[in-house]
């Protein structure tokens, strides 16, 4: 333990929430159970909300909290059309600039960093890396089925998908994978325009996968993954001879604090609303922070809560409103709030499903919680994971979309009867949901092996 206690590690993560929770938990859990030292940065706009503080150095005594600048200090619309390669090479340039300085002043400082933890697509900290002579980590953030299949995608299938990237029942067969349809397969993946903002993210996909490559002609690669052996154990293996994947998933826990939230709690006394109600009745419904849901689909969501006649608690942003989300607020057994405790909320024994986006962050705490699911993916990794949900796991459903990508309210009401109800198919999801969830809690008590060995690995290469 004398050894891990020299070690400093600097975590670099983006703006986006569900970027910065999971990395957070990670450099929180690598802190307190190898007693290394703990740098956390992300962006000088997301560290302003986090603490609603211009203080650049905070510590809570466990993390020191240091911000780089991305040159959008102020932040900046988020609408795709700025998401270019010119606006990837302004962020770069400044970013890799920025923590380059801080890993300076901290070496200054006495306090050197010996390993930087980076998460997906920040390729720029790999260079920083370098050009200090110290080592470099990726903290892949999705699941494990996901890096392989974009695995795959660069060494060997682009070329397949690409032929047949129209027909979205097209089935491919990835060595390790259950059979994935076109429509399962990330978003990026999909992309025909190379020009568009997909298409230049889909170009940092690609370099950080070369950079792997580059890694592995020296060394095997290394590459953290928030899940769980017990999870995904067939998509671990599918990779496991070019690149050491490390699973590391770390079991949300209940809280309070805000810590590490862009988002200020809504003032709704929403726990104690649940707490009137009975054991599994409500839906909770949530598609995360980044996706904005379409005008038409908030009124199909609408109108089958009110035909659903179950209770709801409903996450929507307060830019998200519409004129029919205001009118289901007046009345009816259900609340809406801006934002919440997630965790709190699925760990709540009166919620009785998800109606979720499958971001990874909340398809892992609704498994973790045991709470069944009823998949509605949007972009990016979600098709995957709904997937996972639906035909790995058995703990939810996947619901149909129309041509617009809309459920429509009576698929919503069919989804919520079919795992919340008293048929057979319901009552498999829910005794499956519940063996996840013990299944989440023997694996999280054997994580800290994991994180051991990552501070071996450094203490070795250094």
């Amino acid at each position: 333990m004398a050894d891990k206690q020299h070690h400093h590690f600097l975590f670099i993560t983006s703006s986006h929430q569900g970027h910065i929770s999971p990395t957070l938990h990670l450099a929180r859990h690598l802190a307190t159970s190898t007693g290394a030292a703990v740098t956390f940065s992300t962006t000088v706009f997301a560290h302003r909300r986090m603490f609603s503080s211009n203080q650049d150095l905070i510590s809570d005594g466990l993390i020191t909290f240091i911000p780089y600048s991305d040159g959008y200090d102020d932040g900046f619309k988020s609408e795709p059309s700025i998401f270019t390669d010119k606006f990837h090479s302004y962020v770069r340039t400044n970013s890799k600039r920025s923590v380059s300085e801080i890993v300076g002043n901290l070496a200054g400082r006495g306090q050197p960093v010996t390993c930087i933890i980076y998460t997906i697509v920040l390729n720029w900290a790999v260079e920083v890396a370098r050009e200090h002579g110290i080592l470099s980590v990726l903290y892949w953030i999705q699941t494990s089925s996901v890096f392989a299949t974009y695995y795959h995608f660069f060494h060997g299938f682009e070329s397949l998908i690409k032929t047949h990237i129209d027909d979205l029942s097209f089935t491919v067969s990835f060595p390790g994978l259950q059979p994935l349809q076109i429509r399962d397969l990330p978003s990026f993946v999909r992309v025909t325009n190379y020009d568009s903002a997909d298409g230049s993210i889909l170009c940092l996909f690609r370099e950080m996968f070369e950079i792997l490559d580059e890694e592995k002609e020296r060394m095997k690669a290394m590459v953290l993954m928030n899940t769980f052996q017990e999870w995904e154990t067939d998509a671990l293996a599918s990779f496991n001879v070019e690149i050491e994947a490390i699973p590391v998933g770390i079991l949300p826990k209940e809280t309070n604090s805000g810590a590490g939230y862009l988002f200020k709690e809504d003032e709704k006394k929403y726990m104690e609303w649940l707490d009137t109600k009975e054991d599994g009745s409500v839906v909770y419904i949530s598609f995360g922070t980044m996706v904005e849901m379409k005008k038409e689909q908030i009124k199909e969501m609408v109108k089958g809560l009110k035909e659903s006649k179950r209770p709801y608690l409903w996450v929507v942003r307060k830019d998200n409103r519409e004129e029919e989300l205001l009118e289901i607020e007046g009345g009816g057994d259900g609340m809406v709030v801006e934002w919440c405790s997630q965790v709190r909320v699925l760990a709540h024994k009166a919620v009785g499903c998800i109606v979720t986006h499958c971001g990874w962050n909340s398809t892992l705490e609704s498994l973790a919680c045991g709470v069944p699911m009823v998949c509605v993916p949007q972009w990016s990794d979600q098709g995957i994971n709904a997937k996972l949900v639906e035909s790995l796991w058995g703990c939810g459903v996947r619901s149909e979309v129309d041509g617009d990508g809309v459920v429509k309210g009576e698929e919503l009401v069919r989804c919520l009867e079919l795992v919340m109800g008293d048929g057979e198919k319901g009552v498999e999801i829910r005794r499956k949901a519940k063996m996840w969830k013990d299944e989440a809690l023997v694996a999280g008590s054997e994580e800290f092996g994991e994180l051991f060995e990552l501070s071996s690995w450094v203490q070795l290469e250094t």
